[in-house]
C-alpha cells in the first residue's frame, strides 16, 4: 500500500473539496483498502465519511407517505436492526443482514456496499490486467467464470454483487449524489447502468461524487430478499433474488423482481412485472415469470447451474411475497 493523506471530513461541500483529483472517500473502507493493498488503486488521500454529517444521523427517517431516507453513512448492522427499515422495506434489511460477517456489517456502509468495485477474481488479480481494469481481454470469458453474469451488454461479466442494490431496486429506491445533478435522485438501474455498457465501470457514479442518500418510496406494502450462497456465513452470493408489490384480494399488484450476481445490474424484466400485475402468486404464475425473467440467459461454461437456481429463487421468494 503506498502512501497517503488522511482528512475528516464534516460537510460535503468540505468532503468534495478535500478529495481532490485522486482522492477517494473513505467509509468503512471494506473495499477500497482491500484494492489498496493489492495496488488496485493508490489514491493519495482518503476522505473520512464515518461520522455522521450534519442532517445525517445513523437512522433511517420515516417520512408520513411510507417512504423512507437512509443516509449513506448508514452501517448495514444499522439497516439490517432498524424498525422503521423491517416494518417499510424489510427486503432491504434482509439484504443488509447477509452482508459478510458481523464485524463487517457494523462498519460496511451503504454508499460502500453500493459503490462496492467488481469482485472478479481477474480484476481483484493484481498481476492481470483485465479489460475492467483497462486491458483488451476478459479473461473470465474462457477462464475461471463459475461467479460471473448470466447477462451483459459489454464484453465484460463482472456481476453487481451488492446485497443492497437487489432490494432497493425491487422497491423502486433512488440515490442521491452531492457534486452531480443538483442533487437529483438517480434510479438503481441507472446507477448502474453504464457498468452494462461500459466494460471499463464499476457502476454510473462520476470522480468525485458523493452518495449523501437512499430514498425508498413506500409505494409496496411488502417485500422478500433472498439469496443462495455455498456457504451459510461469511459468503458472496450465487445468486440473489428481491421482490416487492402489494398484496390485495389475494393477488399481487406494483410487482418488482430483481436478481443479483448474474449481471452487471440489478436485473430486472419489465415483462415480467407486467405479467405478474393482478394475478395470484400460484406456483404456475411464479413459474412462468422466472422463465420471462431469466429469458435470453447466456451461461458460460462453469456459471450454467446459475439458471436452474434463479429459477427455484425467483419462485421461492415470490411465493413468501404471498405468504
Amino acid at each position: 500500500m503506498n502512501s497517503f493523506r488522511y482528512i475528516t471530513a464534516t460537510t460535503p461541500p468540505e468532503a468534495i473539496a478535500a478529495r481532490g483529483a485522486n482522492g477517494r472517500y473513505l467509509g468503512g473502507g471494506i473495499d477500497l483498502l482491500g484494492e489498496m493493498k493489492e495496488y488496485i488503486v493508490s489514491p493519495d488521500i482518503l476522505v473520512a465519511l464515518r461520522d455522521p454529517v450534519p442532517g445525517q444521523a445513523h437512522a433511517a427517517t420515516a417520512l408520513p407517505d411510507g417512504s423512507l431516507i437512509l443516509s449513506g453513512a448508514m452501517t448495514m448492522a444499522e439497516i439490517a436492526a432498524s424498525p422503521e427499515v423491517q416494518r417499510a422495506a424489510p427486503a432491504l434489511a434482509a439484504a443488509a443482514g447477509e452482508v459478510g460477517s458481523p464485524q463487517i456489517r457494523n462498519v460496511a456502509t451503504l454508499a460502500g456496499n453500493l459503490l462496492q468495485h467488481s469482485r472478479c477474481w481477474y480484476y481483484r488479480q493484481p498481476d492481470v490486467v483485465c479489460l475492467k481494469r483497462g486491458g483488451t481481454v476478459c479473461y473470465a470469458r474462457e477462464g475461471e467464470n463459475k461467479y460471473l453474469s448470466l447477462f451483459s451488454g459489454c464484453e465484460c461479466i463482472s456481476p453487481v454483487v451488492s446485497n443492497t442494490s437487489v432490494a432497493l431496486a425491487a422497491l423502486g429506491a433512488q440515490v442521491v449524489f452531492a457534486n452531480r445533478n443538483d442533487g437529483q435522485p438517480m434510479s438503481i438501474h441507472d446507477l448502474y447502468h453504464q457498468a452494462w455498457t461500459d466494460p471499463h465501470a464499476h457502476n454510473s457514479a462520476h470522480p468525485g461524487d458523493y452518495l449523501v442518500s437512499v430514498q425508498v418510496p413506500g409505494r409496496r406494502s411488502r417485500s422478500v430478499y433472498r439469496q443462495v450462497s455455498e456457504r451459510r456465513e461469511f459468503d458472496w452470493a450465487l445468486v440473489s433474488c428481491a421482490a416487492a408489490g402489494n398484496i390485495r384480494d389475494g393477488k399481487i399488484h406494483d410487482a418488482r423482481v430483481a436478481l443479483g450476481a448474474i449481471s452487471p445490474l440489478p436485473h430486472m424484466v419489465t415483462a415480467a412485472n407486467e405479467y405478474l400485475e393482478g394475478k395470484a402468486l400460484d406456483e404456475t404464475t411464479v413459474a412462468h415469470a422466472a422463465d420471462l425473467i431469466l429469458q435470453g440467459a447466456k451461461p458460460l461454461a462453469q456459471n450454467g447451474y446459475k439458471v436452474p437456481l434463479a429459477h427455484t429463487l425467483i419462485r421461492r421468494t415470490l411465493l413468501e411475497l404471498n405468504s
